[in-house]
């Protein structure tokens, strides 16, 4: 990330907190991976015989570039790259004997731990929130689900994150009528509830620092995302006229959508009369201003198909980055619509960190992979993740010796018999 040294001269706003991740795949490895990037100490917590499977997701990188299947024992997964930046990781078996005292003692250490395992798995290994609380009554607990923690699944008991979508009535909110449901291609779910996971956990380290006590944080991904779309009022819009799913455009503030440009799409946002004033002048059709039909707001949503057919009509003979800037200079939101791979190049967002070259920790920038990073900022803090990703277990030594201070006899005695 790009900043100056002042910006740089403090550690992040969450340093000096501990975070135990007992996360897998995205959800879980999101939120803390969010935590780390504020600054706290994350350690990544992994079973040796069956560490977080982010590690084997394609694509990989290593010193022959991105392929889709290890090409070298050294290739690193892409995923895991960008969800374990920033951790420290270690490894113990919770199902073996002697685990939960090890776990005990991360526990009197930590002020927050993070899992995402379905709901009741961790208090059959006897390490869930009663166990925590005993250790350590200052610890926040926070455990992100498919449906709660408090609910037990059906099915496969799997809150996949396309499950999600169809269970919270996102895909039935993108597309045209009368097109099948719409998954939207980000991991919507996985990456949401995360974000308001580390909402509950700050809230609840704020009320600790008033009690004394540490709290139960309990998200679901379906109440996430529901409650994101009921934050719309898709079914009274429906009953007024208005279709559910309105493709391209969004109707009830037309003009506002995505329009047909020479080479590609271009997105406009006229909602008021002021902006709509300025689509026409952009056009050359002032006259349009004093049509009776798109004179008012709500003229204009009655006329939408009449109002969208001027405005594509002129759109599609002109480049999509010409029009943008045509729209601009007479005041108009626009943005031409670009690829994925366009996007998170912006120099803009790389400037400010909001997403970052991603290397190999043994052999450096091999390729051109962007990953995420924390899309916010901090006037004279840091707010990244530093640290490359860990192999497996690769801080044991770290943590278990040097900051629980276990000897070196105590530490060979749990490798030998399966817990690290």
């Amino acid at each position: 990330m790009t900043s100056t040294s002042e910006e740089r001269t403090e550690p992040g706003p969450l340093a000096g907190l501990t975070v135990l991740d007992l996360t897998l795949a995205l959800a879980g490895p999101f939120a803390t991976f969010l935590l780390a990037s504020l600054g706290a100490r994350v350690i990544k917590i992994e079973n040796p015989t069956a560490p977080d499977h982010c590690r084997e997701n394609a694509p990989f990188i290593g010193r022959n570039g991105v392929s889709l299947g290890r090409s070298a024992p050294d290739d690193i997964s892409v995923a895991a790259l960008n969800r374990l930046r920033g951790k420290y990781a270690v490894t113990l078996n919770l199902k073996q004997p002697g685990s939960r005292e090890v776990f005990a003692d991360l526990l009197r250490q930590a002020d927050v731990v993070v899992e995402n395992f379905s709901p009741g798995t961790l208090d059959r290994l006897g390490v869930g929130y009663e166990f925590a609380k005993t250790n350590n009554p200052r610890i926040v607990y926070c455990s992100i689900s498919g449906y709660g923690a408090d609910q037990r699944t059906t099915g496969s008991g799997k809150a996949m994150d396309a499950i999600v979508q169809a269970l919270s009535g996102l895909m039935m909110t993108s597309g045209e009528p009368s097109d099948p449901p719409v998954r939207v291609g980000v991991p919507f779910a996985d990456l949401c509830a995360p974000v308001f996971a580390v909402v509950g956990i700050l809230a609840a380290l704020r009320q600790r620092d008033v009690t004394g006590v540490g709290r139960h944080v309990d998200v679901s991904m379906l109440g996430v995302l529901t409650s994101l779309v009921a934050a719309e009022p898709f079914d009274l819009l429906e009953a007024c006229g208005l279709p559910q799913r309105t493709g391209r455009m969004v109707p009830r503030l037309t003009p506002f959508g995505v329009y047909e440009a020479a080479d590609g799409h271009l997105a406009i946002c006229a909602p008021t009369d002021q902006f709509a004033r300025g689509v026409f002048l952009a056009m050359g059709r002032s006259d349009l201003e004093r049509d009776p039909r798109f004179a008012t707001r709500d003229a204009r949503v009655a006329n939408m198909a009449a109002i969208n057919g001027y405005i594509e009509a002129f759109t599609r003979g002109r480049p999509a980055a010409e029009l943008a800037a045509l729209f601009e200079r007479h005041g108009v939101p626009a943005a031409p619509v670009r690829s994925p791979a366009e996007a998170v190049r912006d120099p803009r967002v790389l400037a400010r960190g909001e997403t970052q070259p991603i290397e190999h920790p043994e052999f450096g920038r091999v390729a051109d992979v962007i990953g995420p990073g924390l899309p916010i900022r901090f006037a004279g803090a840091r707010a990244d993740a530093p640290r490359p990703a860990p192999s497996l277990g690769q801080d044991n030594a770290l943590v278990y010796r040097d900051w629980l201070g276990y000897s070196a006899d105590t530490l060979e005695r749990l490798r030998a018999a399966g817990n690290i």
